[in-house]
């Protein structure tokens, strides 16, 4: 055939090999394509930079570099195994009852053909489904922050991906799954990412152990404005995680995000008002805690509650694990032994607990209708609509499904998460020396967050520094500059 002209700022001439419609297929949508790229870019800037500068800020100053590092460590190290293995294991061909077939997703003739949805690219899915899987290691890393051995964390990541994750979404999220096609309801990820990441989290912090005592009795953040700023990205780029997840532009799309937002909100004001209440201080640390677990809640309901639930949600999401971090934990040994340094126990594990089970009751058939595109009457139906419609059972059954998924996923990540970390503690210490403790990122990286005279940099790195002594004016005992 002659070869296409294509008409803009400049003309050119296509090969005549090159037929029109390799580049955009009739079966591909445009405009799903493009919220889909756009929502995943949203859930990875929650990760790179959001969690990066609330893991940074949120510990304190001589854990900035390590705390953050983690985070950026575990984006990259997951992209490259998901793209490995990771995907196909999670949405590939059946290899097991619960588990994908390992294969690489790096060929162009699959990244470029159509996925299971039909009318995305499968490069667009596997893309979407990184960003899930990398948030979920980060998060889990929150429970070892200011300890952890830093090569010990470059093995978790990869073996973590592998033989829990994996397992997760495909059994839930696959349509080959055993748990989806049961019927389970996690719109989200609230059992896939939260629960999993929690228990995970809890269950290695175990392993890992204690931070030194000091900083165990004293932990402040080093900046909470900057706390701020990474909590922000993490809500706002919630649009995406919840948004993306019908995997079209569609009205579902629009009422989860809408009921993300609104869960969220009304979460962080319950939490706020309890601590006024019982603590007299309205703390800043306490809401972002609030908000966090209003967004764990409504993320496997998001899309299939109606507003009025996502009020309530809110409401539970503010105050249940408001009580398990602030009651519970004083009173249960287990709690109290376990040194869960950014209570992701709490904030993710019973919040994503709370949410499977709510959505269970509040899970609206019409919604999960549009969202599942099949017929109620198979499942799908909350118990509250179940018993207002005279199907009682199939509400109970509905509630029975979610309740199972809670198990599944909280036994699979205790079994799972041990055995790794048994393995790497053969290999290299979990946790860092007593010295190493003392120091922080200095001993670890050799860099600090804050190199500020008289404020982390030592003196003898300005002698020796490019500059020259000269440079610099005569530094006190104290830290302070002597004038001449």
């Amino acid at each position: 055939m002659p070869a296409q002209k294509v008409f803009g700022p400049t003309q050119m001439e296509l090969p005549e090999n090159l037929l029109p419609d390799e580049a955009s297929p009739g079966w591909m949508n445009k405009g799903d394509n493009a919220w889909q790229l756009t929502a995943a870019t949203l859930v990875g800037l929650q990760s790179v930079p959001g969690l990066v500068i609330l893991y940074g800020s949120i510990v304190k100053k001589k854990w900035a570099v390590n705390s953050a590092f983690m985070a950026l460590y575990a984006f990259a190290a997951v992209l490259v195994c998901w793209v490995g293995w990771g995907y196909q294991m999670s949405f590939g061909k059946k290899f097991i009852h619960f588990w994908g077939r390992p294969d690489i997703s790096l060929d162009e003739k699959f990244l470029l053909g159509r996925t299971f949805v039909g009318y995305l690219p499968n490069a667009t899915m596997v893309y979407f489904q990184f960003v899930f899987a990398a948030i979920t290691l980060i998060l889990i890393g929150g429970a070892l922050l200011g300890r952890m051995n830093f090569h010990a964390w470059m093995l978790f990541v990869p073996l973590w991906l592998t033989f829990s994750y994996t397992i997760g979404a495909y059994s839930i999220w696959c349509p080959q799954g055993w748990l989806a096609k049961k019927g389970i309801i996690d719109y989200s990820g609230g059992y896939v990412i939260h629960l999993s990441s929690g228990v995970a989290g809890f269950t290695a912090a175990y392993w890992v152990g204690p931070r030194a005592t000091k900083d165990r009795e004293r932990f402040p953040p080093n900046n909470i404005l900057l706390m701020l700023a990474g909590a922000g990205l993490l809500w706002m780029g919630w649009t995406g995680f919840n948004g993306g997840d019908p995997y079209t532009v569609s009205t579902d799309a629009s009422l989860a995000v809408l009921n993300t937002h609104v869960c969220t909100a009304t979460s962080l004001l319950t939490w706020l008002i309890l601590d006024i209440l019982f603590f007299g201080k309205p703390s800043v640390i306490g809401a972002t805690q609030g908000m966090i677990t209003g967004l764990v809640c409504i993320t496997p309901a998001a899309g299939v509650v109606q507003g009025w639930a996502a009020i309530l949600m809110g409401l539970m999401s503010g105050s249940i694990p408001w009580y398990t971090m602030m009651v519970l934990h004083k009173k249960i040994w287990l709690l109290k032994k376990v040194d869960d340094t950014m209570a992701v126990f709490h904030t993710h594990a019973v919040a994503g607990s709370l949410g499977g089970i709510l959505t269970g009751f509040f899970a609206n058939p019409k919604l999960n209708r549009i969202f599942y595109l099949v017929p109620d009457w198979q499942h799908y139906i909350g118990l509250a609509y179940g018993l207002q419609s005279g199907r009682t059972a199939a509400g109970f059954k509905q509630m029975g499904i979610q309740l199972l998924g809670i198990v599944f996923v909280i036994s699979l990540n205790i079994f799972t998460t041990s055995v790794i970390c048994v393995l790497i503690r053969l290999v290299v210490p979990l946790r860092l020396s007593d010295e190493e403790l003392q120091s922080g990122d200095d001993a670890i990286h050799g860099e600090e967050a804050y190199a500020l005279w008289g404020d982390g940099e030592k003196y003898e790195s300005r002698i020796n520094s490019t500059y020259g002594a000269e440079e610099f004016p005569p530094i006190g005992p104290k830290g302070e500059i002597q004038m001449a």
